[in-house]
């Protein structure tokens, strides 16, 4: 098996998708997390200056939706088919765009705007997307509670993820959405994403 060493932040953020796959999968890997005071000498390393960057026996991957992507077909969690690995692949791009819009209000430093961006992230971003996500749900034409065939997909651990931050903010976020509630109790149904989840450090993002 590679030896595998993931190069983050220590947040969830863009490299929490790739924690998770790892976790699901019971493979082994080195966390090498990167305090943002040590990044500055760090970012020349990184083939884009950028993380997440996960080492493959030594040769470093850039993108996090490429690592996930690489990730989920050596785990066997991208789909069975190379249809299924397109309805996961819509999934996971269509969580990465939820993920761009709620950092915008995450990491925004002015307290006025930040609180804008609140309230436009919690309705009208919150609403487009749990509604197409709960869509994509409902294609699943198993009706197996998950978003690709009958068992566990990188679609499933990273609509988990990209809801998890609504869901730290206001624990209410998805009571419209029933069918992404119960999504998220069968997420967390699979042992080792459960145990992961329950000793995973808490940050904001």
């Amino acid at each position: 098996m590679p030896t595998y060493t993931l190069h983050y932040f220590p947040l969830r953020a863009r490299g929490e998708l790739i924690r998770l796959l790892f976790a699901a999968a019971g493979k082994t890997y080195t966390d090498k997390i990167i305090t943002f005071a040590d990044w500055p000498s760090k970012k020349s390393e990184m083939p884009t200056g950028q993380l997440p960057v996960l080492e493959v026996d030594g040769e470093k991957i850039s993108q996090s939706l490429a690592i996930s992507r690489y990730l989920s077909r050596e785990f066997g969690l991208a789909g069975d088919s190379s249809l299924d690995q397109a309805r996961t692949d819509q999934v996971v791009d269509t969580i990465g765009d939820l993920l761009t819009e709620f950092f915008k209000y995450a990491f925004e430093k002015d307290t006025e705007k930040k609180e804008e961006l609140k309230k436009k992230t919690f309705d009208s971003v919150l609403t487009t997307f749990a509604t197409n996500i709960t869509k994509f749900l409902d294609m699943n034409k198993d009706k197996s509670g998950y978003f690709v065939g009958k068992k566990l997909t990188a679609a499933d651990l990273a609509v988990y993820e990209g809801f998890e931050d609504f869901v730290l903010v206001d624990p209410k976020a998805l009571d419209k959405y029933p069918k992404l509630v119960a999504h998220r109790k069968l997420v967390l149904s699979n042992p080792k994403v459960k145990a992961y989840v329950d000793k995973r450090p808490k940050t904001d993002v």
